[in-house]
């Protein structure tokens, strides 16, 4: 039986950060219903982050709303409204990231809420918080990484603000709201009573940078220095980074400059010291090593450094990374279905209980697929 079995999340929200909240709940055991609005769904239905297209919507949408079921609701119309107020009221869960303001002006603000249910555990995302100077402002990740100085710690030092290939502080906001969540159902359990839950994306962005945060108060408030060549972490001295080979690409990580000089019979390391000095001129030490480990094959540097027990790694793209065996024993791809018996091929959840992988068939719901069987469940 999974831990959150026989629990029902009531999820508004729409995009990444609240339906990958509500993802981890569904993979946990807890039955989520999705609020949508008729005819268009969530807008992340037809949001394309590439031209692949799965069974005429949004990969995305596929990947992050699968093993949920859909109701097609309108917020402003009285008679769907009255059935949104009924599921409220069985509802363990409601949550939603519209921006501040929007839940209140629909009626189904956490006060609203709690009226009809004490006990509801109710949990929103906003951008930037409901006050400040930027609390109107969309909550869009690019937007996020760039405001909160994310970007400047990606890339070389000469290629500007870099932002993550990911949609990263979704991701974190999102995973922030289902621990929250998670933590307010346990102190139900014991003290019966129900909470209210804030997650910004703005709070997360800062609270992943945790640590090049607290350096940079520490540091006199200077401001972090990439790399020229084969940034990886703008704290970190050489070798930390991703080096071209003669044949790819080989990732290093901490390492002693001197030992890596003989390991490699590049001489030139040697002129080097470790701790302040690798440091101080990690630039000069990233060019000699980029330049010594073009000349041979990733393998041939592997063959080296692991027997040593040098922390490294190939570079693997998509294709090889899923032909590897280390990929394969982690049985990560699960193939899911839709009501059509459309079926594609997503992650599942990387959570293990009790030494079992959590896996489950259900793929992504149409929009509107439950309404009626949820409103037979409500008035029989």
């Amino acid at each position: 039986m999974l831990p959150l079995a026989d629990f029902t999340v009531i999820d508004f929200s729409q995009f990444l950060s609240g339906p990958l909240a509500s993802l981890r709940l569904a993979d946990l055991g807890a039955r989520v219903i999705k609020i949508e609005k008729p005819v268009t769904g969530d807008i992340c239905r037809h949001m394309y982050t590439s031209d692949t297209v799965l069974n005429g919507m949004s990969t995305v949408f596929h990947a992050i709303n699968r093993n949920k079921e859909s109701v097609a609701l309108d917020l402003k119309n009285d008679e769907d409204r009255k059935v949104i107020r009924d599921l409220v009221a069985k509802a363990d869960v409601v949550m939603h990231n519209f921006r501040p303001g929007v839940m209140e002006r629909l009626g189904f603000d956490y006060a609203a809420v709690r009226a009809i249910n004490p006990n509801v555990i109710y949990g929103e995302i906003s951008g930037y918080g409901s006050t400040g100077p930027w609390s109107s402002k969309p909550g869009q990740d690019l937007l996020l990484q760039s405001l909160t100085g994310m970007t400047w710690l990606n890339g070389d030092a000469d290629h500007g603000p870099v932002p993550m290939g990911l949609s990263i502080v979704d991701m974190f906001a999102g995973m922030n709201l289902c621990s929250a969540l998670l933590s307010c159902l346990y102190r139900r359990a014991i003290n019966h009573i129900g909470g209210h839950v804030k997650v910004s994306m703005l709070d997360s962005a800062v609270d992943i940078q945790f640590e090049v945060v607290t350096t940079y108060f520490r540091d006199g408030n200077q401001l972090p220095e990439r790399t020229s060549i084969s940034n990886a972490h703008a704290y970190l001295a050489a070798p930390y980074g991703i080096y071209k080979t003669q044949d790819g690409f080989l990732a290093l990580a901490m390492g002693s400059i001197p030992l890596l000089g003989r390991l490699l019979s590049c001489s030139a390391l040697g002129e080097f010291s470790d701790g302040e000095q690798a440091f101080q001129e990690r630039s000069t030490i990233k060019r000699i090593l980029a330049a010594h480990l073009a000349t041979e094959t990733t393998a041939f540097w592997l063959a080296i450094l692991e027997a040593a027990d040098i922390w490294c790694a190939d570079v693997l793209n998509w294709d090889r990374l899923v032909a590897h065996d280390g990929f394969k024993m982690l049985d990560m791809i699960q193939r899911v279905y839709m009501q059509d018996g459309f079926g594609y091929d997503t992650t599942r959840c990387p959570i293990r209980i009790d030494g079992e992988r959590l896996h489950a068939e259900r793929g992504s719901p149409q929009l509107g697929e439950h309404t009626l069987q949820i409103k037979e469940e409500l008035y029989g």
